[in-house]
């Protein structure tokens, strides 16, 4: 195994040989470029792993990857870069490129808190803040089940570009799921977003956020079309399953931990004290 700084001048020097396949995980220029100049002419095949993010329409359930994507202005901004290093790939790599684009990744290990925190919370039990349901989804792909299909499809020497998203639940359904895999019996109160907002509450991520809440109109962004990533081999466990393995990791790792994304204690007595 060799490891090298990326940045540094003669990073590749001691990548020397043919390669069966170059896995692809970053999106900035200055990572991008110089690694397809060095491997992409002995690369017999190049997986780029992008995102949904690279869409400009998050308003369509059901679109795939026809759909349109966003046009490179600002690549200090996430879509932006990740379509910019997607058409970096295309104009080198050509017919030997595969563009995973995943939805949200979850499961263990995952630093950003937008999945984890709702286990960990429920598994901490009493009143539990959550975003109004009615016309909410979540889309979630599991990490492992990700993983598997990219060496697979790396193997096979699959090609072109692949939204890697999991099955579509209501945000019912999901806060269902996620009660009996952490054995909660405490009390949901959902409160809407006008008075969420109001009281400085974010969506999706980051801090003093909800997780996973995103407003009515970006619900295409979790109902993505995943008929071509099960068509290609890949295998979805039940959400049920991604839960617990969450959950156990959540508790090793200390569900009271601070956390990037989610509501503090503090902040969610605060919030529901206040709407209540």
């Amino acid at each position: 195994m060799l490891h090298s700084d990326r940045l540094l001048p003669g990073a590749y020097d001691r990548v020397t040989g043919d390669w069966d396949d170059v896995i692809e995980l970053a999106y900035e220029p200055q990572l991008v470029g110089p690694a397809l100049q060095a491997l992409a002419p002995r690369a017999a095949h190049w997986t780029l792993v992008s995102s949904v993010s690279v869409y400009a329409d998050n308003s369509t359930p059901g679109a795939n990857e026809l759909a349109e994507l966003v046009e490179p202005q600002d690549l200090t901004m996430y879509p932006d870069a990740k379509v910019a290093a997607e058409k970096a790939a295309a104009e080198r790599i050509g017919d030997r490129l595969l563009i995973a684009r995943p939805g949200l990744i979850v499961g263990p290990g995952d630093p950003s808190d937008r999945f984890g925190y709702w286990p960990a919370r429920m598994h901490r039990g009493g009143r539990v803040l959550t975003p109004a349901t009615a016309g909410r989804y979540v889309q979630v792909i599991d990490v492992d089940d990700l993983a598997q299909w990219i060496v697979q499809a790396g193997v096979d020497r699959r090609i072109g570009a692949i939204d890697a998203v999991g099955a579509v639940h209501t945000m019912d359904d999901f806060f269902r799921a996620a009660c009996t895999a952490t054995g909660f019996d405490g009390e949901l109160i959902a409160i809407g977003d006008d008075a969420l907002l109001a009281h400085d509450v974010h969506y999706w991520a980051g801090p003093r956020s909800l997780p996973l809440w995103l407003p009515i109109a970006d619900a295409g962004f979790v109902r993505r079309d995943g008929a071509s990533f099960l068509a290609t081999g890949g295998c979805l466990r039940p959400l049920s399953e991604t839960l617990q393995r969450t959950l156990t990791d959540e508790v090793e790792r200390g569900v009271d931990r601070p956390r990037r994304s989610g509501l503090t204690t503090s902040d969610e007595h605060e919030v529901l004290d206040a709407a209540r």
